[in-house]
């Protein structure tokens, strides 16, 4: 090996080197390709290999504050077609059609293309699921059943002009659907079909799937069962009196929560292409701006209370039936006034000339100054989209005219979502809230919150005895006043009237009103606000007493067991007499008594009995509840009655000795009538 030089064994030794490096580095690649990145490059790979079929996850549910479903989805088949699987497309065009009861024709177009893949859409885009399993059953090549949904409304048009609806593809186009798009959208999944360059399935690569994220749940502060009470007041009131349009808001004043938001004429979110886009777009509680009338005298009432002007049992006021305001009669409803009464009976008759004097008492720096307190002349922040804000004088056209109407609630402009806020602070101790309608918004699997609103207390406006005298005074309003249609004997509801007329191009349009009520219950410690509104209602006698004044009352009285309140009459003020008043009565105890002792008795109502028995073991309607004296007492008899029945029973009369009767009765005839033309009048 001597021929073999030193030179030539060193590059020998650096060839094996390398090749051996070499060969190294090629493991070393090998492994790291192979093994570490196997996921990575097999992914990259698939990709250029994969068609997707989509699998739309569910967009995210609307919920009231119980969880009840509001606004869910509907399984929606969607047909996908690759036309290179097919070797017979104008049979399958045939067949497909034949299902979906469309033009073969256009479909087999649609069909026969060069795409990769086509979305048979709309003829074949969220056909029923029946339609989906029909067509899948025959089997025909290239075409695939992709999983969509449409927007399904459980309870139809229910709270429609709030949630809004989703477009063609399920996107929000209107109301929470729109406003909370983002967070309902949902990630859709799919089915990864792998094929070659020629859309031909590969045999050696199995589908997958591709997971997706389903849409976040809204939870509303809207309470189902109160709703339903609501609409369906309001759907009475549209139909009764052939109303242009109808609003209600229901709320919990000591949080700022709405528990009910409705607008009439409303609209099925399904099929909103059939409505004016004026219906589905303007949310009037939040969006309608007017003259409140009245019902905005509370603030003036608060005020005056507020700052110590007034004494509402002892104060004296004369009202001839107008007022001169710089040289502008004002007048009252009641053409030849009320002549003497006290403030609180200015109050309960709802005096114009009254609360122009309180405005004045209070001064139109102050008065203006708790306007603004209120809220009024700015959005309640509620985040409720196409919220308005409403309009109050400027400065330096508030002169004294316009302090004066503006103390008995005309000549300004305010939305239904400020007047219950205002009024929810004046009778709730003096706290002003922030209004919220959506509770939450979390994630549905994981139950993750994504979002949370709490009730947020913006000021106190007045103080929590100013407020108790508030409640007082609305309280007699229902029991003795204008607000008399509202009582309900066992809740103690307190609340005011409005009646509006309404301003077109800066003029006041004959015989068109808003007539108006807010009350709230208990009066003592309200637990509920409710403001009702009818636009042009069509009536003989068009106020805000005779129409929305029992709408108010009656939703009250059947949302109660919904709510928590329970009958209760202790301290409730009696609702005085007035002529017309159909005679009522409270109903006896009967239970406990006997038959023989019952035909003694001489009651000015029927009485039938049921069943076979000497004893009455129950009757309808129970005891304590109020009875027109011509109506009937349904007894349901028995066997002797128990102890506990006759010690319930030992002062059977006690009822039937000339209590004070009790019935309902609107400010009407002439008087009634005067409160319109003068209104009109006095503007």
């Amino acid at each position: 090996m001597k021929w073999i030089s030193s030179i030539s064994k060193k590059r020998l030794r650096i060839i094996v080197y390398g090749f051996l490096i070499f060969g190294l580095a090629v493991i070393i690649r090998l492994f790291f390709v192979q093994v570490i990145q196997h996921d990575e490059l097999t992914e990259l790979a698939k990709q250029n290999w994969d068609r997707e079929v989509p699998f739309a996850s569910e967009r995210g549910e609307i919920t009231d504050r119980n969880g009840e479903t509001i606004v869910t989805n509907k399984l929606a088949p969607t047909l996908y077609f690759i036309p290179a699987q097919n070797d017979n497309i104008q049979e399958a065009a045939r067949k497909i059609a034949e299902i979906l009861k469309v033009d073969e024709q256009k479909l087999y177009e649609k069909m026969n293309t060069n795409k990769y893949m086509v979305k048979l859409a709309p003829e074949g885009k969220n056909i029923s699921y029946e339609q989906a399993v029909q067509i899948q059953g025959l089997k025909i090549d290239g075409l695939y059943s992709g999983v969509d949904y449409v927007r399904h409304y459980p309870y139809g048009s229910l709270l429609s002009r709030f949630v809004g609806f989703t477009g063609y593809d399920t996107q929000g186009l209107a109301g929470i659907e729109f406003q909370y798009n983002n967070v309902l959208t949902s990630k859709p999944a799919a089915i990864r079909l792998f094929t070659d360059a020629a859309q031909k399935s590969l045999p050696h690569v199995n589908d997958e799937w591709k997971d997706g994220d389903q849409g976040a749940t809204v939870e509303l502060t809207i309470d189902l069962e109160v709703q339903q009470v609501v609409e369906r007041e309001l759907s009475q009131a549209m139909a009764k009196y052939d109303a242009d349009q109808a609003l209600a808001i229901a709320m919990n004043p000591k949080t700022g929560e709405i528990l009910a938001l409705s607008s009439y004429p409303t609209y099925d979110p399904s099929n909103f292409e059939e409505v004016e886009p004026s219906i589905y777009n303007r949310n009037l509680p939040v969006w309608m701006t007017y003259e409140p009338g009245s019902t905005f005298k509370i603030i003036t009432l608060s005020a005056a209370l507020e700052e110590g002007v007034v004494d509402l049992e002892n104060d004296k006021f004369y009202d001839p039936g107008y007022t001169i305001v710089e040289g502008a009669r004002l007048r009252c409803w009641k053409r030849e006034g009320h002549k003497d009464e006290t403030f609180l009976q200015v109050v309960e008759n709802s005096c114009n000339p009254g609360f122009i004097e309180l405005g004045q008492r209070v001064g139109p720096e102050k008065l203006m100054g708790y306007i603004k307190d209120f809220g009024f002349g700015q959005p309640t922040g509620s985040n409720i989209a196409g919220e308005a804000k409403g309009i109050l004088f400027a400065e330096e056209n508030f002169g004294p005219v316009e302090h004066a109407t503006t103390s008995f609630g005309q000549g300004i402009s305010v939305t239904p979502i400020q007047q219950i806020t205002a009024v929810a602070a004046a009778v709730n101790g003096g706290k002003l809230f922030t209004p919220y309608v959506v509770s939450k918004v979390y994630n549905p699997e994981t139950g993750e919150v994504v979002l949370e609103n709490k009730p947020q207390l913006k000021k106190q406006v007045i103080s929590e005895e100013t407020s108790a005298q508030v409640r007082n005074a609305l309280e007699s309003v229902v029991a003795n006043g204008s607000g008399r249609q509202a009582y309900r004997d066992g809740f103690r509801i307190g609340g005011k009237t409005g009646t509006a007329q309404k301003v077109e191009d800066g003029r006041y349009k004959q015989g068109d009103y808003i007539v108006s009520f807010i009350g709230f219950a208990p009066a003592d410690d309200p637990e509920i606000v409710v403001y009702v509104a009818v636009d042009n209602p069509k009536s003989s006698t068009v106020f805000g007493s005779t129409i929305a004044a029992p709408i108010v009352g009656q939703i009250i009285e059947d949302i109660a067991p919904t709510i928590g309140l329970e009958v209760d009459r202790e301290g409730q003020l009696e609702k005085q007499y007035r002529w017309g008043d159909p005679i009522t009565e409270r109903v006896p105890n009967l239970v406990g008594i006997s038959v023989d002792e019952i035909a003694k008795l001489q009651y000015p109502y029927r009485i039938e009995k049921h069943g076979e028995g000497d004893y009455v073991i129950s009757q309808l309607p129970e005891a304590e509840n109020i009875i027109e004296v011509d109506d009937t007492i349904h007894l349901y008899l028995g066997n002797a009655p128990s102890e506990n029945q006759m010690n319930a029973n030992n002062n059977t009369d006690s009822d039937d000795d000339g209590n004070t009767p009790n019935n309902s009765n609107p400010e009407n005839g002439s008087s009634t009538q005067n409160e319109v033309d003068s209104d009109a009048e006095s503007n």
